[in-house]
């Protein structure tokens, strides 16, 4: 019996010793578990799921610690386990009350204090994470208010301005414009010009005069707001542009919808003044007569109603060093064209091709 009490002694160390491994492999299975379990819901919470999280997490850590609440508030305590903001230990974002222990010191465990630390660092994180989701939201809706605010008075502004143009324009067709064609019949009607004091060479030379000044007048007229596009609609209208540019020397391809009814004024006016404006940036810039594309899809039914317009020209470019440089002032035209496509909720783009001319493609909005 006596050769038996050293191995006695031998199992109960290693039993022992398997004891402590046990206790220990269960120690570190529950900070893994409470470490784990908290930082996914911290990092899936949202705004509105911030607080029950925090809640959650301080109750878990109580029942880790072996105490029988826990709670969390948003404010520095006198005791308690602080939660600092990321990298800013002065800023305290809030509080974890654990009964029966003051500070992170009460621990006993080393390795649990530094799973605690770990927990309030993952709560820290979350509520500064979400503090600025939340203020980033905020900024993004204003700033989204402010666009929308931006917008709908940059459509009063070009609303204001096509009654403006249209006012004037009608003055000037029934003032002005009447005045210098009755001129025009009256010159071309007088009798004897010796016997009105005005030599024949004079008569011819003021009826020419009279006649270049109407259509002066009636080019500002269209120009200001032609009277096609109240009458008969934006196709018309277009087509009326691609008539001028024919007229001028210019090779025009039209695909335009025949069949298209009348889009609500201010998107027939929009989609005109883009027109105008392309049509006028090829006459300045392409560097003379050359093929034009005009294509327009809006009949009823197409999905994204859009109008393109392309010419062959040489392109806004003149070479610096061999670069292309953009015109100066063409910038300006371009960004008039897309505020009055962004006014109607549509869009526009332009690129200038390789070989030269430019493309102006405008959008209108689905379901218009």
């Amino acid at each position: 019996m006596q050769h038996d009490l050293p191995a006695l002694a031998s199992d109960v160390e290693t039993i022992a010793e398997l004891r402590e491994l046990y206790r220990a492999a269960e120690a570190r299975a529950a900070r893994l578990r409470l470490l784990s379990t908290s930082g996914r819901e911290l990092v899936e919470a949202k705004s509105g799921q911030l607080e029950t999280a925090l809640k959650e997490c301080a109750t878990r850590l109580a029942l880790f610690l072996g105490s029988r609440s826990g709670r969390i508030v948003r404010q520095e305590a006198g005791n308690g386990f602080r939660i600092s903001a990321p990298g800013k230990e002065h800023l305290v974002l809030g509080t974890v009350l654990v009964e029966g222990f003051d500070t992170l010191d009460d621990i006993a465990d080393q390795e649990d204090r530094d799973a605690c630390r770990m927990l309030l660092d993952m709560m820290g994180n979350a509520i500064d994470r979400v503090e600025r989701e939340t203020k980033m939201a905020r900024l993004l809706a204003a700033l989204r208010e402010r666009e929308h605010r931006l917008e709908h008075l940059v459509g009063r502004i070009f609303s204001a301005q096509e009654e403006e143009r249209r006012r004037v324009a009608y003055e000037l067709h029934d003032g002005v414009a009447q005045t210098a064609t009755a001129l025009v019949r009256m010159l071309e009607g007088a009798g004897d010009a010796s016997a009105n004091g005005i030599a024949e060479g004079q008569r011819g030379e003021l009826t020419h005069i009279a006649r270049g000044l109407v259509r002066e007048l009636r080019a500002v007229i269209s120009g200001l707001r032609p009277t096609i596009l109240d009458d008969l609609g934006f196709v018309a209208a277009l087509n009326a542009l691609a008539d001028g540019m024919e007229q001028d020397g210019y090779t025009v391809e039209r695909r335009i919808d025949a069949d298209a009814g009348r889009l609500p004024a201010h998107v027939e006016t929009a989609l005109y003044r883009v027109a105008q404006e392309a049509i006028s940036n090829i006459r300045k810039h392409a560097g003379g007569a050359c093929r034009v594309s005009i294509s327009a899809k809006v009949a009823s039914g197409i999905a994204r109603p859009s109008l393109r317009i392309e010419d062959r020209g040489c392109g806004p470019k003149n070479f610096k060093d061999g670069s292309p440089m953009i015109e100066e002032g063409y910038h300006v035209g371009i960004e008039g064209m897309k505020e009055r496509m962004s006014t109607i909720g549509g869009t526009l783009d332009w690129s200038v091709v390789e070989t030269g001319g430019v493309i102006v493609e405008a959008k209108l909005p689905r379901g218009l």
